[in-house]
């Protein structure tokens, strides 16, 4: 926040001299003039058909740029929407065909299994049970997290089960460029050579945020080595700073979860350029 102080002139306040300050407020962001609809769907298959057998669950709540004055960016931000949470494979297709289409392939690459389910069903006994691997079960939306001074931030959350001791987790971030339809990358915010030092930074905070003054114990309790620690392009930006997201098994054993390092401008601003994306946000 800047605050000015100027001198308004001199003025009797009671018979008495007085000198006034005056305080500048930081101009709200606007939202951007964006709209956005979302897909929804609940899709459940039993093996074979049969309401007996295990089954999968597949559930997505698809978010995605409905209108934008730029007709030619709207395309691209669908078009990376798209790719980003359904894969390569969809990246052609608006975002109806793309529900429509993956959840279809999901299906189908379940009911692959039903061979290996009547084989396996045929040597079941009451002792040993057809697997509880069978019963599958996939999870995944997308929520805005920043839609302003030409920026939309969003995060995949995504959660799956094929069989094994738990299910995997993921969270993936993206920041897209209303001016172009393209990415933010990195490279777009940070001066070059940039890694050492938010590597730093982020091993820091993260000792921080566990409440210890040395970051080389963080290996004490569940971390892997703190040199392997890194800027990893998953990051989130906002008025207040930029928030990078660590995956299970990423930087920390799985039982440590998703790990949040959120590093305020003030303490990056070094390493920022002034003619990136971001900067009227660390500018305002």
């Amino acid at each position: 926040m800047k605050t000015l102080f100027s001198v308004l002139g001199l003025s009797l306040v009671g018979l008495g001299l007085g000198l006034t300050a005056c305080q500048e407020s930081p101009k709200a962001i606007p939202e951007n003039k964006i709209a956005f609809d979302s897909i929804q769907v609940e899709k459940i298959y039993h093996l074979l058909d049969n309401p007996d057998n295990p089954n999968c669950d597949l559930e997505i709540n698809f978010v995605y740029p409905k209108d934008f004055a730029d007709k030619a960016v709207l395309e691209k931000a669908q078009k990376q929407f798209v790719y980003n949470y359904f894969g390569e494979s969809y990246e052609n297709l608006s975002p109806e065909e793309a529900v429509s289409h993956y959840t279809d392939d999901y299906i189908a690459a379940y009911k692959d299994l039903e061979e290996d389910f009547e084989e396996e069903s045929r040597r079941a006994t009451k002792e040993s049970p057809v697997g509880s691997w069978f019963s599958y079960y996939e999870m995944s939306s997308n929520q805005i997290t920043f839609n302003k001074a030409g920026l939309v931030c969003y995060t995949i959350c995504f959660e799956n089960y094929t069989g094994g001791a738990h299910g995997a987790h993921s969270y993936n971030n993206h920041v897209l460029d209303l001016a172009t339809g393209e990415a933010v990358t990195e490279e777009a915010i940070f001066h070059e050579g940039y890694q050492e030092e938010l590597s730093k930074l982020l091993v820091d905070q993260i000792a921080s945020d566990n409440n210890l003054t040395d970051a080389k114990e963080l290996e004490n309790i569940g971390f892997f080595s703190i040199e392997e620690i890194f800027p990893n392009g998953n990051f989130l930006v906002d008025e207040t700073g930029i928030t990078y997201s660590f995956n299970e098994y990423e930087i920390a054993a799985y039982v440590v979860g998703l790990i949040n390092v959120h590093l305020p401008y003030e303490s990056i601003r070094p390493l920022l350029r002034d003619d990136s994306p971001i900067a009227p946000l660390f500018n305002h």
